[in-house]
This record gives C-alpha cells, sequence and structure tokens, in this order.
C-alpha cells in the first residue's frame, strides 16, 4: 500500500508532537508515525520533569538558546492549557570552598545565556529556605519548576488532532530513501512526504541511516537510575549539586505530588534497559550525604530509570543538540533531530518552531 503526505513526524514523543502541533497549526496536514503503542514511552516519560531554566549549557549552544526560550513558551503553554507545573525554584549548592569557583562558573554562564532570577546566596540563606541542606555557597534559580510530562503530551496531541493532524500507532518506520519511508507493524506501507521530521529519541540515528541520510552521528546510551528515599522528603525545592562529568550529579528532584527522588546518575550501557540495579544505592546515599547528611540511616529504594540519547561518548567531549537540514544530510525537506536529551523536555516548543520554520 502506497500513502501520500504532506508532512510525516517520526516520532510521538514529547518532541514529536510539539513538532506535529506547530505544523499542524500552519496549515499543513500531518502524520505522525510511532513505533510504541502509546505515545510518550520512551525518554518523555523517564526523565526528571524539570522545567530548566538554562543556565548549565554553553553559550551559543541549540540547548541554551532553546532552553531559555522554551522556558518561557513551556510556562505560557501549561498555564494556557491547564497542564499542572508548579515553579518551585532550584538550588545548586557548593558543598566545599572548592567547588565555589565551579558555582561562579555557572552563574556566569547563566547570565550570559539570558537566564532570568539567578542569583547568588550564601549557604545561611540556603539553609534558611532548606533546613536540612548542607552548603557553603548556592545559586538561586526561581525560573526552574517541574512539570507534568503526561499531561502536556495530552494537550499537545489534542492541538495536533483538533488541528486536523493524525497520529499513527504501532508504526515504525523500517526504511526507505529519504522522504519515501517503508513502515513495519502489521499493515505495511510505503509513505510518500512532501517533508518529514524525524523525532525518534533514542532511535533518532537508527532511522536516519535506515533512509539513507549522511552525516548520521554514533549514538550512545547512558542510563540515569533514580532512587526514592523511604520517609519523609527532605527538601521542599530542587537541589543541584555542582555538576560532574557527563551529567549534572545527583540531585533532589519532586513531583508534582511532593514525593521527592535521587537522580539520574550517569551509567553507560550497551543495550536498551531500564531495570534499577539496587546494589546502586551506596553510591548515591555518598554522593547525596555531601548536601543532605540527614541521608545517614534512611533507605533509598529503586525507582525508574530513563535513557539518555547521547550522539558522544563517555570519553568525548559533551555534544549539543543536532537538527540537521537539507544539505547536512543530503535530502531536501527533511530534518533529523539528534541528541535531544535534557533539556529536551523544556525547549519542545522552541524546538518545534524552530523545525517549522526549516519546512516552511
Amino acid at each position: 500500500m502506497i500513502e501520500q503526505a504532506d508532512c510525516v513526524v517520526i516520532g510521538a514523543g514529547v518532541v514529536g508532537l510539539a513538532i506535529a502541533r506547530a505544523l499542524a497549526q500552519s496549515g499543513r496536514d500531518v502524520l505522525v508515525l510511532e513505533a510504541g503503542n502509546a505515545i510518550g514511552t520512551g525518554i518523555s516519560s523517564r526523565n526528571s520533569e524539570v522545567i530548566h531554566a538554562g543556565m548549565y549549557y554553553p553559550t551559543g549552544s541549540l540547548r541554551a538558546k532553546l532552553c531559555v526560550e522554551g522556558n518561557g513558551m513551556l510556562r505560557r503553554y501549561a498555564t494556557d492549557h491547564r497542564v499542572d507545573f508548579k515553579m518551585v525554584g532550584k538550588l545548586i549548592v557548593a558543598t566545599g570552598a572548592d567547588e565555589c569557583d565551579a558555582l561562579q562558573g555557572i552563574l556566569t554562564k547563566g547570565r550570559a545565556n539570558g537566564v532570568s532570577g539567578l542569583i547568588p546566596i550564601s549557604g545561611e540563606r540556603a539553609k534558611a529556605m532548606e533546613p536540612d541542606v548542607a552548603c557553603v555557597e548556592a545559586l538561586w534559580s526561581p525560573d526552574t519548576g517541574i512539570v507534568d510530562s503526561h499531561g502536556l503530551m495530552m494537550a499537545l496531541l489534542a492541538d495536533v488532532e483538533q488541528a486536523g493532524g493524525q497520529v499513527a500507532l504501532n508504526v515504525p518506520v523500517i526504511g526507505g530513501s529519504g522522504t519515501e519511508l517503508r513502515t513495519g507493524g502489521s499493515e505495511p506501507m510505503t509513505v510518500k512526504a512532501r517533508n518529514v521530521a524525524i523525532a525518534a529519541g533514542l532511535s533518532s540515528p537508527a532511522v536516519a541511516r535506515s533512509l539513507g541520510l549522511k552525516a548520521v552521528p554514533c549514538d550512545y546510551l547512558c542510563k540515569g537510575n533514580y532512587f526514592s528515599v523511604l520517609g519523609k522528603s527532605p527538601f521542599s525545592r530542587l537541589v543541584y549539586p555542582v555538576p560532574v562529568k557527563d551529567g549534572l550529579g545527583i540531585h533532589y528532584t519532586l513531583g508534582l505530588d511532593g514525593r521527592g527522588r535521587f537522580g539520574p546518575d550517569v551509567e553507560w550501557i550497551d543495550r536498551e534497559s531500564y531495570e534499577v540495579d539496587a546494589g546502586r544505592a551506596a553510591g548515591f546515599a555518598a554522593s547525596i550525604k555531601r548536601y543532605w547528611p540527614g541521608i545517614e540511616g534512611r533507605e533509598l529504594v529503586p525507582a525508574y530509570a530513563g535513557i539518555r540519547p547521547k550522539i558522544y561518548g563517555p570519553d568525548e567531549a559533551p555534544g549539543d543538540f543536532e537538527i540537521h537540514h537539507g544539505k547536512a544530510h543530503g535530502v531536501l525537506g527533511l530534518v533529523a533531530l539528534y541528541g535531544i536529551e535534557s533539556p529536551g523536555l523544556t525547549s519542545c516548543l522552541a524546538i518545534a518552531r524552530m523545525v517549522a520554520e526549516m519546512m516552511s
């Protein structure tokens, strides 16, 4: 069976749905192809659900630009569409004098990136805000929050469908050439599209290779494990240590239900797996104890895990989002998104606007 389509979006996670919404609301006919049996079952449902402010990323990078833009866009969208979110704010803490320079570097970068409200505070003030925290200095970010990622995706899906777009589940793209796609599933077909956006998360590089694209980056799997602490949650805000290699450190985040969790850590893996090894709890506790001594005697239990879609390896410098268009891969009308890890959730609407402009 051969189908004709104006715009096809491959992947129905938060970024794919945001792209589909932007295209559909601009008057385009949109078809979303999702390999899974529901929307957002991959990266979009296995993260910290944090609305990031944008202070960590290199100035001028896509991650910095799209995060800062996306922060405001997401908050306005969530307000207008009654998606549950809360701007709880975040403390980034230096637990010793040796970390204060790194804290100053984050402040400088955040201000260069246009992050609003970011201020340095004393350890005493941080402790007044969070009595159980231990630090010598901190940064306070009021523009950091948490969002109901599932509610967000449901709102985006409703917008797509209201604008005439369609989402097809259990339809993996298994090959083809450029904007001509071959699908699997129970009813295989060929879809000839005018425009295609590859927003398939962990699978984006594999999908791109199956379509014969050039300049597809290498892909790596970087697992992040999360643990919950039994008993009363220690903090009412997000608490982050100074970043570590490959990540932001084992930090404390809250769900909208008020329950806290710690993570993610950094575990490079060679196959997709979401099981949390309870044996990692000791390493978690040692890291957490630096900013929360009260963890002593408390029990950490496995919560869940997610996988970051890295396009750089463990011994390589951190990379940026990669959004390839036209000459970058040799196919006009196709946009391929790679390495859309954190802050992809925060950036989803800004990413969507950028992709829609590329396809206009």
